[in-house]
Parts: structure tokens; C-alpha cells; sequence
């Protein structure tokens, strides 16, 4: 038995009728189990009880143990005065509030049934623990859980977006040039991408971004990629004369090139290939943000997204060695990945925080215009008979994988849930 379940069962009245039943054998009617606190303070608020004749509200505590009470320091604890009933799985103990009065506990008796398929979800190592039950669960059900999930997939990404906007004083551009930076190292690089805005401020960026050299000059420095010497590359000495006179001028400190990682990529995604693509991007569109917040569609998007990098990056690949001709553009499936992992939950975010609801909206209907995403993750679930119709439900897929299947919350996922209660 775990609290959590206790919850579950308290929550949704999923126990035996003698589970209702005081030490001194009084009975208690329940009703209503009170609203569920995820948060600090008792587990449920408003819980409304009638035991004998007289009916009792206030807030209810779940423990395994009574003791856990104790255990877990509510005895000094004021938020916990006004518990008016302590539900445990063994009452070994008897918990008095502050005031001196003893808390009524009831020991809450799971049916058998439904501990048996819990401890199952629990303990298989399938690649979903519901992955068998899953087909009988009504595509209602389903339905309306992956649109909460994919809310809460984009409230998830936003809490970076959060964390640089308190780092750059509320500044939107800077901040979005961080978040954007990180989702052009396509998650192989995007740490070092990140570190190299944070260490390369945007507004230094923009100065110098009508001069693609000297944007050039300002990334592949800063990246740590123009130290050293290549006597027969005009280019690569060009964008190293400027750079040492900007680090000079804007104090800057370039990061380490071994931070950027070349292994296992095809020459197409290599981080120079990323990082020339970047330059291009921050010289046609310095303001991106605001470009960005202001388009109408997802094909105005894809247009201020259409670029293609320096010619010299036309027959190179690495600086100093020559390859066979060919165009580099940023592609069109690289370019959904940025809107995914950047463009949207910027703007979700950006629509929350100023209580534009218009620009929300806007962020989701861009993720539901988009494809869904090609990864085994969505393959997976389609093999179960979960198709994906757009990337807001590729995304919403991903948070249920990453967010409740890996970690077995069943029991706060709405299709565990739906399973569990059928067993009634």
C-alpha cells in the first residue's frame, strides 16, 4: 500500500464499506472527500463528514502509518489544526491536534481487485505499463487526456523560457535568442549552443548582425572554432581578424571547441553546418522575436526561416577543408524541430505571461497545423493503436512517455485511472 493510492482510493471512493468505521465503532458517512491537494498543507480541503449525527468540515491527512503523522512534523504544524479526519492503511497510533482533541482515523481497505491490477501497473516492465489494457480504454477517454498533456508539454517547456526571462530582466529578445540558440544544436549540441548565447549577449549580436562577416565572426569565435592557425583559408583568417578585435572591444571570452560534438553526425548537421546556419538566421532577422510574434501564419514561418548559409560553406564542411559543392540550407524537418522545441512555447509563454490569449491560441494552433513528429517514441504508440494526427499530439505522447508511463503515475494519469476503475 502506498499513499498514493490512498489518495486514489479516498479521492474516487474506491474502498470497502467497512473501511468507514471508527476505533470506537461509530460509523461515518462521507459526503464529500474534499478536493485533492497536490501542494503543501493536508491532502484534501473542504472534506465534508457526518459522524453519529453531526456533520464535520474541515481537511483530511493520508498516511500509511498514523505515526507518519509524527514522522512527518505536522504535530507542530498549524496548517494541520484543522484536520477533521486522518486516513491511513494501519492506525498504529492515535494522533491528537494541537488543541488536545483526537483526530478521528479510519483504516482504508483497498479492494482486492484493484490492488492486484495497481501492484501489476506498478511492477511490469513493459514498454508502458498499461500497454495490455490500453486497447479497452474508449477513445474518449484518451482523447481528452493528451489535450491536457499537450497544455502541460508546453507548460513544461516553458519553465526554461521562465528561468533565462528572471537571468535577462524580462528581456523577450535575449531571451528567446538563448532559447532558440539551444534548440539549434538539435539536442547533441544544444548545451554548448546554449552556453554560447549566454556567453555572447544578443544585443552585441544585433550591433554587427547588417554585417554577415562579423556575424560570422562573433558566433565561430565565440564557439571557440577561430583559434589557431589555417595559413591557405582567406575566409577563416578574415572572420579571425574581426573577431579578435571584437572580443577585444566587447571583453569577450570564447568557450572551448571541444565542446562541440562531431561524432556519429552526418556533415549536414554538423555544428559548424548549425552555427553558419545561426549566423544566417541572427543577420536576415536580428529581432527575431518580435518578427516572429508578429507573423500570421505557420507559411510566414517557414518563409523568415528559409535560409541558407555563407557561400563559403557551399564546398566546406570543417573550416580548412574543402568539400564537394553543395548548398547548405536549413531544412525544411529541421525547421518544424525549432518550431517544436522554440517558436511555440516561446510564444505560448509569452501569450500567458501578458494574458494574450490570442497569442496562445496562436501557439497552439501552429502546433496543430504541424506534422507529428518521426521518432520510435511515436512509433511505439502508434503499435498500440495510438495514432498521431499533428505534433501537438506527437507532443502530447511524449509527455505521457517521459511524464507518467517511465515514472508509473498511474494513478495520476487519466487512462490508469479509467483501467483501475473498470475493476470496480
Amino acid at each position: 500500500m502506498t499513499e498514493e493510492l490512498l489518495n486514489f482510493l479516498w479521492k474516487n471512493k474506491l474502498y470497502t464499506t467497512d473501511s468507514l468505521i471508527l476505533a470506537d465503532g461509530l460509523n461515518i458517512e462521507v459526503i464529500h472527500p474534499g478536493e485533492y491537494n497536490r501542494d503543501e498543507g493536508p491532502d484534501f480541503f473542504n472534506t465534508r463528514i457526518k459522524i453519529d449525527e453531526t456533520i464535520w468540515a474541515g481537511n483530511a491527512e493520508v498516511h500509511v502509518k498514523a505515526s507518519d503523522w509524527i514522522k512527518h512534523g505536522h504535530s507542530g504544524n498549524g496548517s494541520y489544526n484543522n484536520v477533521i479526519l486522518h486516513i491511513v492503511a494501519e492506525n498504529d497510533i492515535a494522533i491528537e491536534r494541537a488543541d488536545g482533541n483526537a483526530i478521528p482515523a479510519i483504516v482504508l481497505k483497498c479492494n482486492e481487485t484493484i490492488l492486484a491490477q495497481y501492484q501489476y501497473l506498478l511492477q511490469n516492465r513493459l514498454w508502458v505499463p498499461c500497454a495490455k489494457q490500453l486497447p479497452s480504454v474508449n477513445s474518449f477517454t484518451k482523447s481528452l487526456w493528451l489535450e491536457k498533456l499537450g497544455i502541460e508539454r508546453l507548460e513544461e517547456k516553458s519553465k526554461d523560457i521562465v528561468q533565462h526571462l528572471n537571468q535577462t530582466q524580462n528581456d523577450w529578445e535575449e531571451t528567446f535568442y538563448r532559447i532558440l540558440a539551444r534548440s539549434f544544436g538539435f539536442h547533441l549540441n544544444g548545451q554548448a549552443f546554449e552556453q554560447l548565447a549566454q556567453s555572447l549577449p544578443h544585443k552585441v549580436l544585433v550591433k554587427h548582425a547588417d554585417s554577415l562577416i562579423q556575424t560570422e565572426a562573433l558566433i565561430f569565435g565565440q564557439a571557440g572554432f577561430l583559434n589557431g592557425i589555417i595559413p591557405y583559408d582567406d575566409y577563416f583568417n578574415k572572420l579571425q581578424k574581426e573577431y579578435n578585435f571584437l572580443a577585444k572591444k566587447y571583453k569577450l571570452k570564447s568557450l572551448s571547441v571541444h565542446l562541440w560534438k562531431f561524432l556519429r553526425l552526418r556533415p549536414g548537421n554538423f555544428p559548424t553546418i548549425r552555427l553558419a546556419e545561426f549566423s544566417s538566421l541572427i543577420h536576415k532577422h536580428p529581432n527575431l522575436f518580435s518578427t516572429i510574434r508578429d507573423s500570421v501564419s505557420l507559411s510566414n514561418l517557414f518563409e523568415l526561416f528559409n535560409i541558407k548559409t555563407s557561400e563559403y560553406w557551399n564546398n566546406h564542411y570543417m573550416f580548412g577543408k574543402v568539400s564537394k559543392a553543395k548548398e547548405k540550407v536549413l531544412g525544411h524537418d529541421s525547421a518544424e524541430i525549432l518550431f517544436i522545441n522554440a517558436i511555440i512555447p516561446a510564444l505560448f509563454m509569452y501569450g500567458k505571461s501578458y494574458g494574450l490569449a490570442h497569442i496562445q491560441d496562436k501557439a497552439l494552433d501552429l502546433l496543430n497545423q504541424l506534422p507529428a513528429e518521426k521518432n520510435s517514441i511515436i512509433e511505439n504508440w502508434n503499435k498500440l493503436g495510438i495514432v498521431t494526427h499533428n505534433a501537438f499530439h506527437s507532443q502530447a505522447l511524449l509527455q505521457l512517455k517521459y511524464g507518467y508511463c517511465d515514472k508509473h503515475k498511474c494513478l495520476d494519469c487519466a487512462i490508469g485511472n479509467k483501467i483501475l476503475m473498470e475493476l470496480v
